[in-house]
């Protein structure tokens, strides 16, 4: 989301108080992830493969970074993902013993960045965890726009090319005599998203610059690929993502793009609902303006691929192909 301050603290709130209350042996001695940053080659248990299992054992924050890394992977790691719920809100999400123990035991990790997870800062502090971070946000390359990031890198398709490049250099490095499956693998990812990214430039080709509405900046990135202008008052989405009210003034402005058939399609964020963006929704409904519900997680039965193909062909076919 945009607004990193308030939504995100209570989402790294909520983890921290869960965090802070596992007692795990040695903690004390635990020192930071360097978040922001991607380490190769640190100490510990970020040397090699697993030797009981062949395997390189990685969290994730979320899902989707989750099988990001199992599509470069392979059979080579075990990806434990923090955040996976399809089904939950992301926001209020509570950690738990089984994940700080994998953090402890972490030979990779691969946090998002930009103030969406930073309760893994904490989490990997307390597990005393030396594997190296790859940072998404960071790997990603992407820039603040107007004084704000948008923190929600895996629809930015380009961006997320890099991730996984990045990823596969990371693996390499703590498994060498695997390194040549890894970059293989990446590359097919990269071509495969490479893929998408013509499937969203023929969105804008047929539709260049048409105006759509969004509850959370979650999908910008995909719509600035598919050439379509966000025109939603920003007040209205930093309110949404911040979960405070937003203002009537701001609320009216909002409901005439529906009223008004001022846009071609809402894009809403389906795991965080409330009723000012249930009236949108119902705004959009009822005006006979498309629907595309979007997500921060993979949907059950997904993976990356599949999901963001869905998400373009959804587009498409709310703006009528």
């Amino acid at each position: 989301m945009v607004n990193t301050s308030n939504g995100r603290r209570r989402l790294g709130a909520a983890v921290l108080g869960a965090a802070l209350a596992i007692t795990l042996a040695a903690c004390s001695g635990g020192s930071s992830s360097g978040a922001g940053t991607t380490t190769a080659g640190s100490a510990g248990a970020s040397g090699s493969a697993d030797a009981a299992t062949g395997t390189i054992k990685v969290v994730a924050a979320t899902n989707v970074w989750g099988d990001v890394v199992k599509q470069i992977g392979g059979d080579h790691v075990e990806v434990t993902s923090i955040i996976s719920d399809p089904n939950a809100d992301p926001h209020s999400f509570q950690s738990s013993p089984r994940n700080q123990l994998a953090l402890s035991s972490a030979q990779l990790i691969v946090e998002n960045g930009g103030g969406y997870d930073d309760f893994m800062q904490t989490m990997v502090s307390s597990a005393n965890s030396k594997a190296p971070v790859i940072t998404a946000v960071d790997a990603s390359g992407v820039t603040p726009q107007d004084g704000e990031l948008n923190e929600h890198v895996w629809y930015d398709l380009p961006g997320t090319i890099k991730v996984a490049d990045a990823i596969a250099a990371e693996l390499a490095t703590i498994d060498p005599a695997n390194a040549s499956t890894f970059q293989a693998n990446s590359a097919t990812f990269d071509q495969a998203v490479n893929d998408l990214v013509t499937q969203a430039e023929a969105i804008k080709s047929a539709h260049a610059g048409a105006p759509v509405a969004i509850t959370e900046p979650v999908p910008v990135y995909l719509l600035a690929t598919a050439g379509l202008k966000n025109v939603t008052p920003a007040e209205f989405s930093e309110a949404i993502e911040s979960e405070t009210d937003v203002p009537a003034t701001v609320m009216d402005e909002t409901l005439k793009l529906f009223s008004g058939q001022q846009v071609k399609l809402l894009a809403y964020n389906e795991q965080t609902t409330g009723p000012q963006t249930e009236q949108v929704l119902e705004a959009a409904t009822s005006n006979g303006i498309p629907t595309v519900p979007v997500t921060e997680t993979l949907p059950d039965g997904q993976d990356y691929l599949s999901w963001m193909k869905s998400n373009i062909q959804a587009l498409s076919q709310a703006l009528g192909g």
